[in-house]
């Protein structure tokens, strides 16, 4: 069986809103949404007009190898005008909620960006992934959000944002396996494995830990078996 083409991520969404009368766009995406361990980590580009193709090989970083990732991030932040990453921890996670933390490490990237570029940043609409608006909320002000399901796959933008965040998470989580290694975090980078679980069992959490996400096992294990995607 011949496997489905991967989509290539274009241009078209973010000519769109140029077209509209924009100068510069942001574009979003977020990472570590649904692991058991470690941050959920939000990555923030700005482009702009000039912006011309793509850097070959640019895809949603669900669709990368890991060294793939890791050689694609350079080059996506080079492309971009600008970038920048926020975090929310898991100890925020488990006070705040996850939707909450996707604001919150929105809006640290957004600030990064704001402190850099200055008043430009607030004037740029947002190409965000997905079909809610979590972000806004937590922003100093209502930015001009541009939902798109699927984004980080077709939008290069918004594929650029992701494959730094993910690069960003990735490296944090293999820092942590080098702190404490029993749970193989190079290996599962936080998400969901049977092995992963087996180290809970047998060392107990970490701090690192989402402690509200570990006590219905069996309501969490089945949806999260997907070994660092998401």
């Amino acid at each position: 069986m011949v496997p489905p083409p991967v989509a290539v991520p274009t241009l078209r969404a973010e000519r769109e809103i140029f077209a509209g009368g924009a100068s510069v766009l942001l574009a979003c995406d977020e990472v570590g949404r649904g692991a058991l361990a470690g941050p959920v980590t939000v990555g923030l580009v700005l482009i702009d007009e000039s912006v011309r193709r793509m850097p070959a090989g640019l895809r949603d970083s669900k669709l990368l190898s890991e060294p793939r990732r890791e050689q694609m991030a350079p080059k996506a932040a080079a492309w971009v005008r600008a970038s920048a990453v926020g975090d929310a921890s898991a100890k925020e996670i488990d006070e705040l909620g996850i939707m909450a933390c996707l604001g919150l490490a929105g809006a640290r990237a957004f600030a990064a960006l704001a402190f850099a570029l200055g008043d430009e940043v607030n004037d740029a609409p947002l190409l965000l992934d997905g079909n809610h608006d979590w972000l806004s909320i937590a922003i100093e002000h209502r930015a001009r959000v541009v939902t798109r399901i699927k984004a980080d796959r077709d939008c290069a933008s918004v594929a650029a944002a992701s494959v730094i965040a993910k690069v960003h998470r990735d490296r944090g989580m293999r820092r942590a396996h080098d702190d404490v290694p029993v749970y193989s975090w190079d290996e599962n980078k936080g998400y969901a494995s049977r092995a992963h679980f087996a180290a809970i069992d047998e060392h107990g959490p970490n701090e690192l830990h989402r402690s509200t996400w570990l006590h219905d096992r069996s309501a969490t294990a089945p949806a999260l078996f997907d070994l660092g995607v998401g």
